[in-house]
């Protein structure tokens, strides 16, 4: 199981704690493995056993590493108490696991590799137990050193590495696929970045550059939270309620629009009522935010439920359709339901045994967050993976919810190397040493809304331009240099370079260990 390093809590980082957690984990795995021993036959209990051990410690890995990135945010902007961002998460994780987990779970399966190609399926099965363990191994060691990575990417590499050892050469590579995959890895935490940092310039457009932010609150907080309705039913129409009624897309819409009709008429009443006794400041309004960001991380935590939950149970679900069900290796069969079970409540222990640490990584070293840019964050990260399961494209969920702070934080950088530059020029503007006229103008300025604010400024040029004066009191580089001076780093460099190096090694790394660990699991289990 991960290891736990962060010093959040003295006594969970007790050698008794830790201790506490190590044999909570080895029970869970105990569980399963007693289950699959009452309920199978004896000819196929031992390899099933095993890839279960193997399935729930990958899962048990993916809660520790992964799922933080739901609800970081909410914890981080004090939103959401570590406990209740535990308890939210596993609820909804194991939701969206049970539920909507089926599609992505055949992408691992049979889309990575082409299963035609394996020798025979005894060696489809070590191939694929050689890929869990690999993934969870990796995804451990890089836990242990306080490394994030993608559990995508580790499952990914895994079989990758796996599947070239058992065929003896790379023809067994779907490479189409693994293109898409990889394409998915680029564009996914540039999406998250460039919707996150969309939707708090939009906030700030529509509500906290306005002169009467309480009044702009009202009229666009129940439209966010409405939005986000409307995904969240469509995506749940169309991925978890289709085992009882299957809808078209156009139709799990209209329902998403529906839903989200209800849900704007109850949004906009509850958000009138608070912002009768709110203050026309920005602390305050970030408080009207609190609600959808809880809504957000449910959200996210149950897409990230369907999709990741196929890191934990596709490799184990495959090798039960050989050994049990005896189904061709390339063949598909029904996910028993056990399997998604327990894929689901590893998650959750995972989660709840060693996810603090990360969550406090997520919600709070990347860049400062306050609950209207953890918003933006989750409601990034929510459309991204949605569209991306429906899809049942296995994007890594990390890239981008880190993207989303990311673009959230470049974002801040972005707005204040601008209001820099734009208190420079309204001194330049001014006559040299008249600081009560630009007091006065700055007083006036910091009040407006940004329309005004950029009509005040084009005033000001035109006022300074018909006098024929000159308001250049620096050069250029003496501008230049004050403005770097005055710069704020807002996201921490060092993580960026951090996380992409563990992005980068990712895939080599975990296809390296499954090959050394598919030729020895031949040697010890081949008959």
């Amino acid at each position: 199981m991960p290891s736990q390093t962060s010093s959040a809590s003295p006594s969970g980082n007790s050698f008794a704690g830790q201790l506490i957690r190590l044999l909570l984990g080895l029970l869970f795995i105990a569980a399963v493995v007693g289950y699959v021993l009452m309920r199978g036959d004896a000819t196929s209990v031992p390899i099933v056993a095993i890839a279960a051990a193997f399935g729930a410690y990958m899962a048990m890995n993916i809660g520790a590493n992964d799922v933080a990135n739901n609800v970081g945010p909410a914890v981080g902007s004090k939103v959401l108490t570590l406990g209740g961002a535990l308890l939210i998460a596993a609820i909804f994780e194991a939701a969206g696991a049970i539920i909507a987990g089926g599609e992505v779970v055949g992408t691992i399966r049979s889309g990575i590799i082409n299963p035609e190609l394996i020798p025979d399926p005894q060696a489809f099965v070590w191939l694929m137990m050689a890929a869990l363990l690999a993934a969870a191994l990796w995804l451990n060691l890089a836990s242990a050193v306080g490394a994030p990575i993608s559990t995508t990417h580790s499952i990914v590499g895994a079989v990758l590495g796996a599947g070239i050892a058992a065929s003896g050469g790379t023809d067994v590579v779907n490479w189409t696929k693994m293109t898409s995959i990889v394409a998915s890895w680029v564009v996914s935490p540039v999406l998250g970045a460039a919707i996150a940092a969309f939707f708090l310039y939009l906030i700030k457009r529509t509500i906290t550059y306005k002169h009467d932010m309480v009044s702009a609150a009202r009229t666009h907080v129940p439209v966010l939270i409405a939005l986000m309705a409307w995904a969240f039913a469509t995506y749940l129409m169309l991925k978890g309620l289709d085992r009882l009624f299957p809808v078209s897309f156009p139709v799990a819409l209209l329902i998403g629009l529906v839903v989200a009709g209800v849900v704007l008429f109850v949004a906009r009443a509850a958000v009138m009522r608070r912002a009768a006794s709110l203050d026309n400041g920005k602390q305050a309004i970030n408080r009207l935010f609190a609600l959808p960001l809880i809504f957000a991380a449910a959200l996210l935590s149950f897409a990230h439920g369907s999709n990741d939950v196929a890191n934990a149970i596709g490799p184990l679900a495959a090798i039960i359709d050989v050994v049990v069900g005896g189904h061709s290796i390339a063949g598909s069969a029904p996910i028993p339901m056990w399997v998604m079970v327990s894929g689901a409540l590893g998650i959750a222990i995972g989660l709840a045994l060693y996810g603090p640490r990360v969550i406090r990584t997520v919600g709070s070293e990347i860049t400062e967050l306050d609950p209207m840019r953890a918003f933006c964050i989750a409601m990034a990260a929510t459309l991204t993976v949605i569209v991306a399961s429906q899809l049942g494209l296995p994007i890594s969920t990390t890239h981008v919810a880190v993207g989303a702070v990311f673009g959230v934080g470049f974002l801040r950088e972005y707005l204040k190397t601008n209001w820099t530059r734009i208190v420079e020029d309204i001194k330049a503007h001014h006559p040299a040493g008249d600081q009560a006229a630009i007091d006065v103008f700055m007083a006036r300025f910091t009040a407006a809304d940004i329309t005004a604010r950029g009509e005040m400024l084009r005033e000001l040029k035109r006022q300074y331009k018909a006098r024929q004066e000159t308001p250049e009191h620096l050069d250029k580089a003496e501008r230049k240099k004050l403005r770097r001076a005055h710069k704020q780093e807002l996201v921490k460099r060092s993580l960026v370079l951090r996380i992409a190096a563990a992005w980068v090694i990712t895939v080599p790394a975990s296809a390296f260990i499954a090959a050394i660990l598919f030729f020895t699991l031949r040697g010890m289990l081949m008959e």
